[in-house]
C-alpha cells in the first residue's frame, strides 16, 4: 500500500516543493547581482548591502580593507597592512575614468592625473611664484600649510580669503607636486613657491591630495608637522558639481545619472567614478591619519564658508597661528553669483569675486538618483563625523529641502 499523500512516497510535499524554488530564486538573484555588480578593478561589492547596514563601518579592520572583496584579506585579517599595500590592492584602485573622460600618458614612475583636475603647466606655476602680490625679496620656502582638499568643495575660496591676510603667502596656481610632480624633487617644489619673510606663513592648495594615496606618506617625509586644511562639502551637492564642471569641458559625456549607477534598476552606486569615490570622505581620511594627528588636520565646512566666510577664516587663522585679520569686513555677498566676494577694506575697492568658472548653475537631477545617493552616502558620512569630532549636518540641510 502506498503511503498517504501519493504512490510510492515520491511525490515531494508542497511546502518542500516551496522551499526549493525559494532557494533557487535566491541562488539566481546571488548571480545576478555578481554579474551585474561587476568584479573588476574598483567595483564595490554589494553597495546595497552598505546602503541598509551599516555593519561594515564598525568592523575593527581599516575601512579601505573593510570595503574590499573578501579575498583579498584571505589569510592575513590579523595584520593590519600599511598603506601602499592598500594603494595596491584592488578593491580601490584610483581614479577610473568616466565615458568621454580623457587622461595623457604619465612619464614612468610618475603620479597619475586625476582626469577630471584642471592641468597646471610649468609656466603657469613660473608665473605664480612670481605674481605682482608676491614681494621681490625674502626668500623661497617650502609651505608649511596645505590646503589638500576636496575637489568642488571652496577651495579656491578659501585660498583667495586666506591670502589676504599679510602673514601669509601662497602660489595662485595648483603644483600637483605629492601626486604629479614628486619626481621632479623638493628643490622644483620650492622654486614654485613665493618670496616668504621670517615669521610669514608658506601656503600651497592641490584638492587632489586628499584622494591621493601616496600623498600623506610623501607630505609626512617633507615635514611631519605640515598642517594640513581640508574643505569638506555635502558629498552629494560635490559630485553634482563636480560632473557639472566636467561637462562644460566635454559636453558629449553621458547623463549623471547614467554615470553614477552600475545597473539603476538595482540601485548600484559606481563607486568607482571619481565624482562619488571623492565624497567618501572617511575612507581617504583613515589613509591620511596614519601619519598624522587629527590635531594637524582643519576640517572646513565648505557650505559655512559660503554663509559665514568670516566665521570659517577665524577657524582657519587660529589653526595657522595667526592673528584675525580677515574678518567680516573683507567680504561681500554676491546676490548673482550665490557665494561672497574679496573686497579691501582699508582702500574701499570692487569686490573681487571668483571667476566664471565658479558658481556654474547645476544641471537637474532626477530626486529619485539624488535620494539614492544621499542612503549611500549617509553611512559613510555618520563614520566621517565620528572621525573628525565634528558634525557637518548634511542629512539635516537635506531634510530642509
Amino acid at each position: 500500500m502506498s503511503p498517504p499523500g501519493g504512490r510510492g512516497g515520491s511525490k515531494v510535499p508542497p511546502a518542500r516543493k516551496l522551499l526549493c524554488m525559494c532557494s533557487l530564486s535566491l541562488c539566481l538573484t546571488y548571480l545576478c547581482y555578481s554579474l551585474m555588480g561587476g568584479t573588476g578593478p574598483g567595483a564595490l561589492r554589494s553597495p546595497l548591502n552598505l546602503q541598509s547596514s551599516p555593519a561594515a563601518l564598525r568592523s575593527p579592520l581599516p575601512l579601505q580593507e573593510a570595503l574590499l572583496p573578501s579575498p583579498t584579506r584571505a589569510g592575513n585579517s590579523s595584520r593590519r597592512r600599511g598603506p601602499a599595500e592598500l594603494a595596491a590592492a584592488p578593491g580601490w584602485p584610483r581614479t577610473s575614468l568616466a565615458p568621454g573622460e580623457m587622461i595623457t600618458a604619465a612619464p614612468s614612475g610618475a603620479a597619475e592625473r586625476d582626469p577630471q583636475e584642471s592641468s597646471t603647466t610649468d609656466e603657469e606655476l613660473s608665473r605664480g611664484a612670481g605674481s605682482t602680490t608676491t614681494p621681490d625679496y625674502g626668500e623661497q620656502r617650502l609651505p608649511q600649510a596645505l590646503i589638500i582638499g576636496v575637489k568642488k568643495g571652496g577651495t579656491r575660496a578659501l585660498l583667495e580669503a586666506i591670502r589676504a591676510h599679510p602673514d601669509v603667502r601662497a602660489v595662485g596656481v595648483e603644483p600637483h607636486f605629492f601626486d604629479r610632480n614628486y619626481e621632479k624633487g623638493l628643490e622644483w617644489y620650492r622654486n614654485v613657491m613665493p618670496k616668504t619673510l621670517e615669521g610669514q606663513i608658506t601656503m600651497e592648495k592641490t584638492p587632489s591630495y586628499f584622494v591621493t594615496n601616496e600623498a600623506p606618506k610623501r607630505i609626512h617625509s617633507m615635514a611631519k608637522d605640515t598642517k594640513l586644511i581640508v574643505v569638506v562639502r555635502n558629498p552629494v551637492t560635490r559630485a553634482i558639481s563636480d560632473y557639472t564642471q566636467t561637462l562644460s569641458k566635454k559636453p558629449e559625456i553621458p547623463t549623471f545619472e547614467v554615470l553614477a549607477f552600475k545597473n539603476r534598476t538595482l540601485g548600484l552606486i559606481d563607486a568607482s567614478w571619481s565624482a562619488i569615490r571623492i565624497g567618501i570622505y572617511a575612507l581617504h581620511l583613515e589613509n591620511w591619519l596614519q601619519y598624522f594627528p587629527l590635531s594637524q588636520i582643519l576640517f572646513v565646512s565648505g557650505e559655512r564658508l559660503i554663509i559665514d566666510p568670516a566665521g570659517e577664516m577665524a577657524k582657519v587663522q587660529d589653526f595657522l597661528g595667526l592673528k584675525r585679520i580677515v574678518t567680516e569686513k573683507h567680504f561681500y555677498f554676491n546676490q548673482t553669483k550665490g557665494f561672497p566676494c574679496l573686497k579691501k577694506p582699508e582702500d574701499g575697492s570692487a569686490p573681487r569675486c571668483l571667476g566664471k568658472s565658479k558658481g556654474r548653475t547645476h544641471p537637474k537631477i532626477d530626486p529619485d538618483v539624488i535620494q539614492r545617493l544621499r542612503k549611500f552616502y549617509k553611512p559613510f558620512n555618520v563614520m566621517f563625523y565620528q572621525m573628525t569630532g565634528q558634525d557637518f549636518q548634511w542629512e539635516q540641510e537635506e531634510s530642509n529641502k
